[in-house]
C-alpha cells in the first residue's frame, strides 16, 4: 500500500507538470468565467410575468434557473470526461515507449502497484478538477440567484464518477495500445454512449420501446452517459421531471442498479489494466 501512495504522489505531481493539465485548467477557468457572465446576463433580464401571481412567477423563474444550471453542468461533464481520457491515454504506453517505465519496474515494486498508483493519482487530480468545475458552476448559480439544485451532492458525485470511469477505461487501453489509439477508442466509446443516451431519451418521449432498448444496450457497453442522466434526474426539479420540460434533464432515468453496474464496470476495467500490464513485454 505504501508503494501505491508513493506512486500516486509521483503521478499527481507529474500530471500537474504536464501541459494538458494546465491547458485543461485554463480552459476550465475560461468556461467558468463565460458561464458566470452568461448566467448573470440572462438572470438580470428575466422578464416579469405581468398579471401572474408571485407564486407562479417564482416557479417559472426557478425552472429557468434550474435549466441553465443543468446546461452548465452538462458542459462540465464533457470537460471532466475529456480530462479523464487525456490523463490516462498516454500514461502507460507513453512511458513504455520512452523507456521511463524501466526506472520504476526495475525497483522492488509490483506492476499492479504501478497501475493502482497511477490510477489513484489521477483519481485525486480528477476529483479536484471536478470539484472546481462542478462546484464553481453550482456556486455561481447560488451566489447570483440563491437557487440550489435538488440533491446537488448526489448529482456532483455521479458527474465525478463518470469522469473516473472514462479515465479508468483510458488507463486500461493505455496498457496495451498507443496513446493515439487509446484516445480514438475512448472518445469513440464516449460518443457511442452519448448517442445511445439521446436515442433512449427520444424513444422514451415518443414511447418507442425499441429505441429505449437500444439506449439500454448502449449503456451496458459503456455506462458513462447513464451516470450523467442519473445525475440530471437527481438535480432536476420535480416539475421538470414530471413534464420533461428541461432539455438537460431526463425522461428515462437509469436505475440505481445501473449505477451499481457502472461501479462494477469500473472495477473490472481497472483489474483488466492490471492483468494486461503484468503480462506486457516492457
Amino acid at each position: 500500500m505504501k508503494n501505491i501512495w508513493i506512486l500516486a504522489r509521483m503521478t499527481f505531481r507529474e500530471a500537474i507538470r504536464r501541459r494538458i493539465v494546465l491547458t485543461g485548467l485554463a480552459l476550465g477557468l475560461i468556461f467558468l468565467t463565460v458561464f458566470n457572465i452568461g448566467f448573470r446576463l440572462v438572470f438580470v433580464n428575466i422578464p416579469e410575468n405581468e398579471g401572474a401571481s408571485q407564486a407562479l412567477t417564482n416557479v417559472i423563474n426557478n425552472e429557468g434557473i434550474n435549466a441553465l444550471a443543468l446546461a452548465g453542468l452538462y458542459a462540465v461533464t464533457f470537460l471532466s470526461a475529456a480530462m479523464g481520457a487525456l490523463l490516462g491515454a498516454d500514461t502507460l504506453s507513453g512511458e513504455i515507449i520512452s523507456g521511463t517505465i524501466q526506472t520504476i519496474v526495475t525497483k522492488p515494486v509490483r506492476r499492479s502497484d504501478v497501475v493502482f498508483g497511477k490510477w489513484l493519482g489521477f483519481a485525486i487530480l480528477l476529483g479536484l478538477y471536478s470539484l472546481l468545475m462542478s462546484g464553481g458552476t453550482v456556486l455561481s448559480v447560488w451566489i447570483q440567484s440563491g437557487h440550489t439544485l435538488h440533491n446537488v451532492f448526489a448529482g456532483l458525485a455521479l458527474i465525478y464518477l463518470e469522469s473516473l470511469l472514462i479515465m479508468t477505461i483510458s488507463l486500461s487501453c493505455s496498457s496495451f495500445l498507443s496513446g493515439l489509439a487509446t484516445g480514438g477508442v475512448v472518445f469513440g466509446l464516449y460518443g457511442l454512449s452519448f448517442i445511445g443516451g439521446w436515442v433512449e431519451q427520444i424513444g422514451a418521449a415518443l414511447q418507442n420501446e425499441t429505441a429505449v432498448k437500444v439506449g439500454i444496450v448502449t449503456s451496458l457497453v459503456i455506462p458513462s452517459e447513464s451516470l450523467w442522466r442519473r445525475a440530471a434526474f437527481e438535480m432536476q426539479s420535480p416539475l421538470s421531471a414530471a413534464l420533461g420540460m428541461s432539455p438537460f434533464g431526463t425522461i428515462s432515468a437509469p436505475s440505481i442498479v445501473m449505477i451499481g453496474y457502472a461501479v462494477v464496470y469500473l472495477v473490472v476495467v481497472l483489474m483488466a489494466a492490471v492483468s494486461t500490464f503484468k503480462h506486457r513485454d516492457l
